[in-house]
């Protein structure tokens, strides 16, 4: 039994992806779990016993596929690391009870609220984070908010249930309150008390927050009820370390080597973001653009957009029912794959096609509610490549609205790293992307697993007491294989001109996406 080997397991979106690694950071097994949040009472939830029940098969297909490898049962990992999809609301009673259904990063009922904090502390908050959803149920006088003890994220809230810590890595906690000096801004921490004791709430919110942990600390051991948890078969043996845990973006970072001053990564799934390293502080601050860190505590600037590849996928599923209509079949990864490759025969305007792939809200695009869109001019072309290649430049619009501030703000990247499924398509989707920011694309050989393999990566630097994360990273990149794409000048004035098309016609959005939710 190899006891060296480092478990990562990320709470992703649309899967939970599990990794096993040894000390090189080579992949050993993998395992996975299906899963998707739901509309519950006109919010955006996922059930908490199907974590845990995701958890459990994420593990036990990995445990399997251990097992046909080497002939061997998994029964002691070194070091485990969890991360998960960032922000969003998970509150707890006194007693570890929950107290509302888990509120996603996907909603946008916080408006109120993320505007009235972010003037207060003259800082961006963005509504999906933590403090906008308590804050939002302060302002709607929702009764389970004097109960409230403790705030976490999904992945502070899966370690504390496996180790018994109510910590998070730096980079998770900046998507629950502000960070200053590697610590909540004790200036806005102030002014948030004193604007809560005025609507009646004496608590010191700082009280309700995890503990903060960097990169390389140790944040726990597996406890005995924790193992059970992973895997009840009761195989896995507890008292391994764990590295505290990370937000989806923290871990994109790790897995991207893109922790240094004019490095960033581009994370691009089910939703998407892109995390620049400042050099220094923006100018000003800006609805459009979240500042957090990297996992060691460095600044970051945010794009952040709630809609990326999901309408994408619904139509991928309609073109399946169409073949299996005429008797066909066609591997979901061949089918997506041929899709992709069918844009790069569209037309430069798109056949004179215009949409919107917000299942939810888009608050950088001004759009509250979801309402997905397709538009086409009356001599437009309706043809398979150029609805494709409007797909992509639509799931690339949001992003590119948030880019334009970065260049205002003149924030120089040398290079940018691709990871998510979207970048699976590789040539196609890295071009299309390096359009869409204006710098060069690299795309690594991890990019569909970047998350989990990252956790895992931070694991590997806890058990290892390992705190210089550059010089940590440095080694384990010094010889992954790499594609690097430069969209040309044909390329950039095409995704130009659709996104001078994509602004005009948001107002079209913005009316759909009001009067269809009307009741």
């Amino acid at each position: 039994m190899h006891t060296q080997y480092i478990l990562g397991i990320e709470l992703g979106s649309t899967r939970i992806k599990s990794v096993l690694i040894a000390p090189d950071a080579t992949v050993i097994a993998q395992g996975a779990y299906a899963w998707k949040s739901e509309l519950r009472d006109g919010l955006w939830t996922y059930d908490l016993d199907e974590v845990w029940q995701g958890l459990q098969a994420a593990y036990a297909g990995l445990r399997q596929a251990y097992h046909d490898k080497t002939g061997e049962d998994l029964t002691e990992v070194a070091a485990i690391g969890i991360s998960a999809m960032m922000h969003g609301y998970l509150a707890f009673d006194a007693e570890d009870h929950l107290l509302v259904p888990f509120r996603t990063w996907q909603n946008t009922n916080t408006a109120e609220a993320a505007d009235e904090l972010s003037d207060l502390f003259t800082f961006n908050i963005p509504q999906r984070w933590s403090v906008s959803h308590f804050y939002q149920a302060v302002l709607n006088g929702e009764a389970h908010v004097p109960q409230v003890a403790f705030l976490t994220t999904l992945a502070g809230y899966v370690h504390y249930r496996l180790t018994g810590r109510k910590v998070l890595g730096i980079g998770d906690a900046s998507g629950m309150f502000p960070i200053e000096d590697r610590t909540y801004s004790s200036r806005m921490l102030s002014a948030l008390n004193t604007r809560l004791c005025e609507k009646g709430i004496t608590q010191d919110f700082r009280t309700l927050l995890p503990d903060i942990l960097l990169a390389g600390d140790e944040a726990g051991t597996l406890t005995a009820e924790g193992a059970k948890l992973l895997d009840p078969t009761g195989s896995l043996r507890p008292g391994c370390v764990l590295c505290p845990p990370e937000g989806d973006a923290g871990t994109g970072m790790i897995a991207t080597n893109s922790i240094t001053p004019r490095t960033a990564n581009v994370s691009a799934g089910t939703s998407a973001f892109l995390m620049a390293v400042l050099e220094r502080d923006l100018s000003g601050a800006y609805r459009e653009i979240d500042m957090v860190t990297t996992p060691t505590g460095a600044p970051v600037a945010m794009i952040h957009v709630n809609n990326f590849t999901a309408e994408i996928n619904a139509w991928a599923a309609l073109f399946e029912e169409v073949i299996a209509l005429g008797g066909g079949q066609l591997d979901r990864g061949e089918l997506f794959d041929r899709l992709y490759r069918a844009a790069l025969d569209g037309d430069a305007d798109c056949g004179g096609l215009v949409g919107y792939n917000f299942l939810a809200g888009e608050p950088i695009a001004g759009v509250a509610t979801g309402a997905p869109l397709l538009m086409r001019s009356p001599d437009g072309r309706l043809t398979l490549p150029n609805l494709m290649k409007m797909h992509i430049y639509s799931a690339l619009g949001s992003l590119a609205l948030g880019m334009d501030i970065l260049r205002q703000e003149q924030v120089q990247l040398d290079v940018v790293c691709g990871h998510g499924g979207f970048f699976k398509a590789g040539r196609v989707s890295a071009g299309a992307m390096s359009a869409a920011i204006g710098a060069p694309v690299t795309v690594m050989r991890n990019a569909g697993e970047g998350g989990a393999w990252g956790v895992a990566l931070l694991a590997l630097m806890t058990a290892q007491g390992e705190h210089d994360a550059e010089r940590f990273l440095a080694n384990i990149f010094a010889q992954t294989e790499t594609l690097t794409v430069s969209a040309d000048e044909r390329e950039r004035q095409e995704f130009g001109a659709f996104m001078t098309r994509y602004q005009r016609a948001l107002p079209v959005e913005r009316a759909a996406a009001e009067n269809m939710t009307r009741k």
